[in-house]
């Protein structure tokens, strides 16, 4: 059996080659705040693995309490990073509260002598701060699961990983304290199960564990950052033309399949040339992204909005009466009044050309049957909204 400072040694290698690959493989790349706050758990666990090897020397006066901060702050990073997963990192003096009670214990309990001191608040620190991470990432898994895709299977198994490996550790030191409360230090049962042989070993393991799937958390949200990136328009943040389609065509099957109605508009910017002419590309280009917001205002979460193309956007209103599609256009419209006035810019007026989707009608007809009226809109004045009905010019 290897001895304790061999076991230390060999851990803050394995802790120092994983933070090195972690931070030039997924950190770099990411720049993500989990990313941030592994790396520095990481870091603190080498450290935290060297200042113990001074144990029964002059120094373990100063180096054991101080190991016992470093490696307390590095599970309070642990917690911060899943948190950070979810909502917003904690702020600083939270991460604080833990290593500095351990440090207080720690520096008030004979360190010179007792290798032991501040072990109940050391312990409890651990295992409060690993099992709240694991609650972190318990609650982001369990957000995936009402509207798990094949695109979030790999992230969901990054995050039970974590979760687990979290919980495994947290369960250890919680069994590690208690066990140190029940009978101390001395005793054969804690040294055979919770002593530094075993405590070492497990957190070397499930450090690998953990690490792997953070860098796997990495990549897939890489790759999904690329994905929404691909099926958006970069000006507006609205669905780009590929995108609409295929997803208005399967909303367009189930709507119509239940027997509802559904609605198109064919929505065109008025005199847009005018408006990059006279005032310039950066004020169509704010013309376009003002329309764009007023249409995600407008609409419910369930419709689709997207760019068309140009000063063009498409809507797609599932289970909407034409009644409801020209209360779209209004609504529309007095969003983007109510921004003129707001800004004092001037904006552009809109005209709408509305469609009803027919059973059984292909959706690239039936946006031929909205520019149809978007064109008679455009004929009778702009500024206005036009229904198709089949057989008027």
């Amino acid at each position: 059996m290897l001895d304790v400072a061999t076991l230390r040694v060999a851990f803050g290698v394995v802790a120092l080659t994983m933070l090195a690959l972690f931070y030039f493989v997924t950190y770099r790349s990411t720049r993500s705040a989990y990313a941030a706050w592994w790396c520095a758990s990481l870091g603190l666990l080498v450290p935290g693995a060297a200042l113990h090897l001074f144990d029964g020397t002059v120094n373990q006066v100063w180096a054991n309490p101080l190991a016992n901060v470093v490696v307390v702050t590095g599970a309070a990073c642990v917690w911060a990073g899943t948190r950070s997963l979810w909502t917003t990192s904690p702020p600083w003096w939270q991460i604080g509260i833990g290593p500095a009670v351990v440090g207080l214990f720690s520096a008030v309990g004979d360190p010179a002598t007792n290798i032991w001191a501040g072990a109940p608040f050391y312990l409890g620190a651990m295992w409060l701060l690993l099992g709240m991470a694991a609650t972190e990432l318990f609650r982001q898994e369990r957000a995936y699961l009402p509207g798990a895709t094949s695109d979030t299977v790999t992230y969901r198994f990054a995050l039970r990983s974590m979760s687990v490996g979290c919980a495994l550790v947290a369960v250890y030191y919680f069994a590690r304290w208690a066990v140190f409360l029940a009978v101390g230090s001395t005793d054969p049962l804690f040294l055979t199960w919770f002593g530094g042989e075993a405590t070492i070993l497990i957190s070397t393991v499930l450090l690998a564990a953990v690490s792997f799937s953070m860098s796997t958390l990495g990549n897939e949200q890489q790759t999904a950052a690329l994905r929404e990136t691909a099926v958006r328009d970069g000006l507006t943040g609205l669905l780009n033309r590929t995108e609409f389609t295929r997803l208005a065509i399967e909303q367009v099957e189930e709507t119509l399949r239940n027997g509802v109605e559904c609605q198109l508009i064919l929505a065109d910017l008025d005199h847009f040339k005018q408006i990059n002419d006279e005032l310039g590309h950066l004020a169509g280009d704010h013309a376009i992204a003002t329309f764009a917001n007023a249409c995600t205002t407008a609409v419910r979460s369930s419709d689709l909005v997207g760019r068309y193309g140009g000063e063009e956007f498409l809507i797609l209103l599932a289970g909407a009466s034409a009644d409801r599609a020209t209360q779209v256009t209004d609504a529309i419209d007095d969003a983007m009044r109510e921004a003129a006035m707001d800004e004092q810019i001037r904006l552009p007026t809109v005209s709408y050309g509305i469609a009803t989707v027919e059973r059984g009608a292909d959706l690239e007809h039936t946006i031929g049957y909205a520019d149809a009226a978007l064109y008679r809109a455009k004929a009778a004045g702009r500024n206005r909204s036009v229904h198709y009905f089949p057989g008027v010019a």
